[in-house]
């Protein structure tokens, strides 16, 4: 693939992490090559924090990353995958994977979503319902409704409202893509300087 580069990752991943990483990878790829990949990008582990060019532009790009997937996988570690996603009991509707600022901007088509086995359990098409319920997020956008006929107030307010980040300022760089916009991430510029900007290029 034109462009791209492989390396070692455990040049990217802190020791306590790599087992827990490596094992998420290796199953990834897994199903990847079963369904007749060649190429799979994880974001946990094929981001350069390390170089602010390459962060700066996996930032601004992340969601058209996502966009542009045939297919998203998503890993939810904290789903026992005992009951239904559909059981209002289920780990499912409580997982942390909803409450992060960056899953926000999740955009393709499809995205197939595994519990902590790694066993299918259902897609976003499917499970629209429950997910709409969860994140507040109407089922016409998970239908692939266009999110620009939303407004400003529904995406940040509404959308946003509960997730969470590590530092402050993602809670505004996660939402430059269902914006559209794009501006350079300056980490240790605070939560409140990041939104003011967010919302200067939003204008």
């Amino acid at each position: 693939m034109s462009g791209w580069r492989s390396f070692d990752i455990q040049a990217f991943l802190p020791p306590t992490k790599l087992k827990r990483g490596c094992t998420k990878v290796v199953h990834a790829c897994f199903h990847a090559r079963n369904s007749a990949f060649d190429w799979i990008w994880i974001d946990s582990c094929c981001i350069n924090k390390e170089s602010s060019t390459e962060l700066s532009e996996a930032i601004n790009s992340r969601y058209q990353y996502y966009a542009d997937a045939v297919v998203y996988y998503v890993y939810l570690f904290d789903v026992s995958g005992k009951l239904h996603p559909k059981n209002p009991a289920s780990d499912f509707n409580r997982s942390k994977w909803f409450t992060r600022g960056w899953t926000l901007q999740v955009a393709p088509e499809f995205i197939l979503f595994f519990d902590r086995d790694w066993t299918k359990i259902g897609t976003r098409w499917s499970l629209r319902d429950v997910i709409s319920v969860v994140t507040t997020i109407p089922i016409d956008v998970l239908e692939d409704c266009p999110i620009d006929e939303y407004s400003v107030a529904q995406k940040m307010m509404s959308w946003a409202a509960h997730r969470k980040t590590t530092r402050p300022e993602d809670e505004a760089y996660c939402l430059m893509g269902i914006f559209g916009v794009s501006m350079s991430p300056i980490y240790g510029e605070g939560g409140e300087k990041a939104f003011m900007r967010l919302q200067q290029e939003i204008i």
